[in-house]
């Protein structure tokens, strides 16, 4: 489903991604970890086709990301790390606008309402509403389409215990039902918790990417990025 062949990305001198290559599967759920700076961010928006890489390709559905960055898009759900929907829209309205963008034929905004806890925040400007609020709504307009792949960047922040509990529960039966989940964070709990997949980024460089370990995964997360910084 995911596919990205000796991508890198630079910033001026700042190589914030080197060289990177990764293969995810129909119905992994695949956590991209790394602490801050490690490229991850960068890594998400070169996979959905809102940047380009300095080199090194890569394909969504098998569709090209270079090539065709917006049929990317449209079929792919995205959250972003930071949320940011428009400040002159309600919550509904936004999703209103969502569905309409995606073309949508059918949908039920009520039921993102009523599953993220926040159907009394509908009718609400989004510049108005928290910041974890905001969050639900990105994850509800993510999810809309009932993509084949979500990418999401840093999935719990600024929700708290029980949202982060629904969000969690509802990203494990997506992927259950077929779907495909990429996400990154560097909240190592997280991953182990619900990941069958991991990769470990560390300043820009993959240094793992495969099945997730049994066993504790910070023990193993830090024995790799120790092992890196020796390199």
């Amino acid at each position: 489903m995911i596919i990205a062949k000796s991508i890198s990305k630079s910033f001026g001198t700042t190589k914030a991604v080197d060289n990177v290559s990764l293969e995810v599967g129909k119905g992994q759920l695949y956590g991209l970890l790394g602490p801050n700076g490690s490229g991850k961010s960068t890594m998400i928006k070169m996979l959905t086709g809102q940047i380009s890489p300095s080199s090194g390709h890569a394909s969504v559905e098998g569709i090209d990301t270079q090539r065709d960055p917006i049929e990317v898009r449209s079929k792919v759900g995205i959250i972003p790390e930071q949320e940011n929907p428009p400040s002159f829209l309600t919550a509904g309205e936004y999703l209103d606008f969502v569905a309409k963008a995606r073309k949508l034929e059918q949908y039920d905004t009520d039921k993102w309402f009523t599953l993220l806890d926040f159907k009394d925040q509908k009718d609400i400007l989004c510049k108005d509403l928290s910041r974890g609020t905001r969050q639900k709504l990105m994850i509800a307009q993510a999810f809309m389409h009932n993509p084949a792949v979500a990418f999401i960047d840093e999935p719990l922040i600024n929700l708290d215990p029980i949202s982060q509990n629904t969000i969690k529960s509802y990203i494990v039966d997506f992927v259950k039902k077929g779907g495909t989940v990429f996400f990154s964070t560097h909240v190592l709990e997280i991953a182990q918790e619900i990941c069958t997949h991991i990769g470990i980024l560390y300043k820009g460089k993959l240094h793992f990417s495969g099945k997730r370990p049994k066993g504790d995964l910070n023990t193993f997360f830090l024995k790799q990025v120790k092992h890196a910084g020796s390199d």
